[in-house]
């Protein structure tokens, strides 16, 4: 055998130990399938829903709405669905958004009545040719489909309206960003999950900021803001000031840092850290990311201590602390 055939065999056979390895690894990684990653406290309860679904094979899409519903119907929650706080003038007004795993999603906005307005956004997803509908058109789209209108406000809420009604009352505008400071790290569960097929789906889902404007619809129903799923790449979800979340298009953002070879972890801080730079009151707020791989790896990151985040994988549930970026609580 000539050296320069001895040579290209050697060369052939590290690039197939290559490959092989990198098979290797990544079956390894998909070992760890399923895994669910859902936003604060009230994800652990969220959590246990979905896997349920998750864990007998079932459909990550199927797993996270019925995932978020634990918390839409949950009155102890206040920043989603029933028992949310409402906006000034005492309404309740929901908002929601859900993707799959090819790129489907459906949304909702500005829609009162409802408890479970994720169930409204898949329907629009399956059912219509449109991806949001909001106000009184997504109220008739679900009424039209059977969806129950009730009434949203707890008398725990209510009272907490009138609490802040009677403070407010003779305080200019500018004042009302010190109590929305003080629920900003009571939010919005966005919830991620990767099903044993290693399919990608999420869902968010929030009542809003308390106080807030009538009319008012922050990152959530946004598809790219607070929620985004790309089957080839990963997905993320934000919860906090929706605003600052929608100026830089956060979660397709956070997809695309993953696309790029960031892992999850160092694509949600460098989407906090983007806020941070474009966004100069930001210590005013807080944003907290969340973010899962193709491969099952999860990461989070927020602008001020405090946030938490939900995980399950490996058949354990447990709530984690997030890192932050601002060595100062607000």
């Amino acid at each position: 055998m000539k050296r320069r055939d001895f040579m290209n065999l050697g060369i052939l056979g590290t690039i197939g130990l290559s490959i092989s390895c990198n098979r290797n690894r990544e079956l390894s990684k998909k070992r760890e399938l399923p895994v669910v990653i859902s936003t604060w406290k009230h994800g652990i309860p969220a959590n246990e829903k979905a896997w349920e679904i998750l864990s007998i094979g079932g459909r990550a899409l199927d797993a996270v709405e019925e995932g978020v519903k634990i918390s839409e119907a949950d009155p102890k929650v206040s920043s989603v669905g029933y028992g949310g706080l409402p906006d000034r003038e005492g309404n309740v007004t929901l908002d929601a958004c859900i993707m799959d795993e090819y790129g489907n999603c459906g949304s909702v906005a500005f829609l009162k009545g409802i408890k479970h307005p994720i169930s409204v956004a898949r329907l629009i997803m399956e059912k219509t040719p449109h991806i949001m509908l909001v106000g009184d058109g997504a109220l008739k789209f679900a009424l039209e489909n059977g969806f129950k209108q009730e009434d949203l406000l707890t008398e725990e809420a209510r009272n907490e309206w009138i609490k802040w009604k009677t403070e407010q009352m003779n305080k200019v505008n500018e004042d009302i960003k010190d109590k929305l400071k003080e629920e900003s790290n009571h939010d919005t569960i966005a919830m991620l999950a990767i099903d044993l097929q290693g399919n990608i789906s999420g869902a968010c889902t929030t009542s809003g900021l308390a106080w807030k404007y009538y009319g008012r619809v922050g990152d959530s129903p946004i598809i790219g803001a607070g929620l985004y799923c790309d089957n080839d790449v990963g997905a993320a979800g934000a919860t906090g000031r929706g605003e600052a979340v929608i100026k830089i298009a956060g979660s397709f953002l956070i997809v695309e840092l993953m696309r790029g070879g960031m892992s999850p972890f160092e694509a949600c801080r460098e989407a906090v850290k983007r806020i941070i730079q474009k966004q100069k009151d930001y210590m005013d707020f807080q944003v907290g990311f969340i973010a899962l791989n193709k491969y099952g790896e999860t990461g989070a990151y927020s602008i001020h201590k405090g946030f938490e985040y939900a995980l399950y994988s490996r058949n354990v549930n447990k709530l984690i602390e997030a890192e932050f970026e601002v060595k100062k609580q607000i």
